[in-house]
């Protein structure tokens, strides 16, 4: 019976091999590795959010104004557990749209409270995931249909529900519409100071309602 290595990718890991080019010492690759290192939404995206009622979506906005919809660090779907992700919203199926040639002719035009797709979590909730712009709809990612839960494990940006392109002439409407990265934090901070108020005041009216008139 073999015994297999605690570590599977073991042999796949990186070993320096020393190099002399030209009578100097290269240095391993590794030494220019940065813990830090900008993620790719950092170095090409810009965030924005809209919020559909309270619940947040995130716009990841490209210099070549191609859009990534998706959901927001705060959204309260991934606590939730993602249950399944739905294209078919009813009347039309997002993921039947089909685009052709540089211009994207052919694809969807939608507005920013268009229905993308359905997303329902495991305590039962079911959320109409808007499309946040007014853009043409170039594509959508499919991948979510069949494993939702990448929604719960993927990085920034990667777990997008589609792409949609503003017209040139919206694009700076669109920018002014929705919420700057500073802007959704100060948001979500007011909020989490005016819930406690709010539930504390409620809590004081039934404690009130629950008293007997005195006789």
């Amino acid at each position: 019976m073999s015994v297999q290595s605690e570590d599977p990718l073991e042999p796949f890991y990186f070993e320096h091999e020393e190099q002399v080019i030209c009578g100097q010492s290269v240095s391993p690759i590794t030494d220019g590795y940065q813990e830090d290192y900008p993620s790719v939404v950092d170095r090409f995206f810009t965030r924005y959010y809209y919020f559909k009622g309270e619940v947040p979506y995130q716009v990841l906005y490209h210099s070549n104004r191609i859009c990534l919809i998706c959901l927001a660090p705060d959204h309260p779907a991934p606590g939730q557990g993602i249950s399944s992700v739905n294209f078919d919203i009813g009347n039309v199926d997002r993921s039947q749209n089909v685009v052709k040639g540089k211009g994207k002719k052919g694809g969807m035009i939608l507005q920013p409270e268009s229905t993308l797709a359905l997303l329902t979590t495991e305590s039962g909730e079911t959320y109409k995931v808007p499309s946040c712009i007014r853009g043409k709809l170039v594509e959508v990612n499919t991948a979510l249909v069949e494993e939702p839960k990448l929604l719960e494990q993927l990085p920034e940006g990667a777990g997008f529900f589609a792409i949609l392109l503003p017209k040139i002439e919206n694009c700076d409407a669109i920018k002014a519409s929705l919420l700057t990265q500073e802007q959704y934090e100060a948001r979500l901070k007011h909020k989490k100071e005016v819930l406690p108020k709010i539930e504390t005041s409620h809590d004081q009216q039934d404690s009130l309602s629950m008293e007997e008139p005195l006789r």
